[in-house]
């Protein structure tokens, strides 16, 4: 390779990587926000004791399958907008953005209903112990109130991201965090006196489970609301001066990406569904270390979820373009930065499991097993890393079938039909769920890998 030739490439990759890490950051610390809020969450309601955390966690699994809905079908706004965006065609980048409104209210509203109407059934439905079954509904209740909120939360951050806006995203999160927690304070615990710097009387609801719900709902109300601002005020979506119009082709060019993934998503939740129930027949102490050890991994998760924004954003805009080396060195260079990052985490989480268990519940037994669970987790870190930016860079692409094919495979063949036959069959517990949790990811990130490469892997330009 000449001199000049090496400059050149070099110089490339200079400019990938600061855009990458342009791209990333402000995912990185709204998803460190996102998860430092779920860990002061998580910690509160761990103080009202096992059965407390149980009923919460039980509902995650649920809101969890909401937020995915919503979320696959804000993939498909990102993918067309940053598609659109990479080819420099600044109509369809218009059209794209306005689809995002018509999708929250088409996607919102029926999911509000829907969740509000099975709320009372939920925990019945799931197995939970009757002890804390009551809890649990309520909880998932109040947190469904906000199911349109937290639908546009999802699907405008996703249109701002597909125009290469991180930032706006970030700082919203950050302030519906901060109401979160805030309320948290006043909501979960009766009035009390707290000996901090000086002698302070606190007034509080003391409504326990409810009162995190409550205040969970209110800051996805304030996050809605805020993301709906600011994507009107998107210069890019031109809302202000154009209003928002429904475009018959620009939505079923979205909706063909992004009913994959809702289909890959939801399979994956009902999966965890389905995951949840089986662990949920191993009995309280199970459950509630099964649900705080996903909660306390999050937080290992940041940089793979960070940079799968900056993979979804970046592989949209090299389609746009017609280049498929470009594609291959955006995902390429990010999957090589995420796997280092979250060897290293994996290596902290190991090394801290019990630590981190005893952030969130004082019941030792809880903390025993769930730091079992979480040190068998960590080795798969980077691994998992990989599968994430492999899964943001399809989304980017649009290319969304073949992967939701692969999530049916693994979820349902290995997770939820090995750990059915091994807890039910062969009385195994809670570490063999978490290994086949483990096999499962390692062996859909080795089918994503193998169907980019083949596909992906020639220099060529995209037709």
């Amino acid at each position: 390779m000449s001199s000049s030739n090496s400059i050149t490439e070099r110089g490339k990759t200079n400019g990938l990587l600061l855009k990458i890490l342009l791209l990333a950051w402000p995912a990185i610390v709204q998803e460190g926000l996102n998860v430092a809020v779920s860990y002061i969450d998580t910690a509160m309601v761990g103080a009202l004791g096992a059965e407390a955390s149980a009923a919460v966690g039980l509902s995650s699994t649920l809101i969890w399958l909401v937020s995915s809905i919503a979320g696959g079908f804000g993939i498909g706004v990102l993918a067309l907008a940053a598609q659109a965006d990479g080819s420099g065609d600044a109509s369809l980048v218009k059209k794209a953005g306005h689809q995002a409104f018509y999708i929250t209210l088409a996607v919102g509203i029926p999911l509000t209903v829907i969740c509000l109407a099975v709320s009372p059934f939920v925990p019945a439905w799931l197995g939970a112990d009757i002890s804390i079954r009551h809890d649990a509904s309520v909880y998932f209740a109040i947190i469904s109130s906000a199911c349109l909120f937290r639908t546009a939360l999802i699907i405008f951050s996703s249109a701002l991201r597909g125009v290469s806006d991180m930032k706006t995203p970030m700082l919203i999160n950050l302030v519906m965090n901060l109401v979160n927690v805030a309320l948290n304070f006043f909501f979960i615990y009766p009035t009390r006196r707290v000996d901090w710097l000086f002698d302070l009387t606190l007034p509080g609801a003391g409504l326990g489970v409810a009162g995190a719900a409550i205040a969970t709902a209110i800051s996805l109300a304030v996050g809605g609301i805020l993301m709906f601002i600011f994507y009107c005020g998107n210069k890019s979506f031109d809302v202000k001066n154009s209003g928002i119009h429904y475009d018959g082709a620009a939505m079923r060019s979205a909706l063909k990406i992004g009913i994959p993934v809702v289909m890959s998503r939801s399979v994956l939740c009902f999966g965890y569904v389905a995951f949840s129930a089986i662990v949920t027949g191993l009995g309280v102490i199970p459950l509630a270390a099964h649900n705080i050890a996903i909660q306390a991994e999050q937080a290992f998760y940041i940089p793979g979820y960070g940079f799968q924004s900056a993979a979804a954003t970046l592989a949209g805009n090299a389609k746009g373009e017609g280049d498929r080396n470009k594609i291959k060195r955006v995902n390429n260079t990010i999957c090589a930065i995420t796997f280092s990052v979250m060897f290293v985490a994996g290596i902290i989480l190991f090394v801290f499991a019990d630590a981190l268990m005893g952030i969130f519940t004082p019941d030792g037994e809880v903390i025993k097993l769930g730091a079992a669970v979480l040190r068998i987790v960590s080795v798969s870190e980077p691994i998992y890393g990989v599968l994430v930016i492999l899964d943001g860079t399809f989304n980017g692409l649009g290319d969304t079938k073949i992967p939701f094919v692969f999530s049916v495979i693994t979820m349902w063949g290995i997770r939820i039909l090995g750990s059915a036959v091994l807890v039910n069959v062969f009385g195994f517990g809670l570490q063999t769920v978490w290994l086949l949790m483990i096999a499962d990811n390692i062996a859909r990130c080795v089918m994503l890998a193998v169907r980019f490469s083949l596909k992906y892997g020639k220099k060529a330009v995209i037709s």
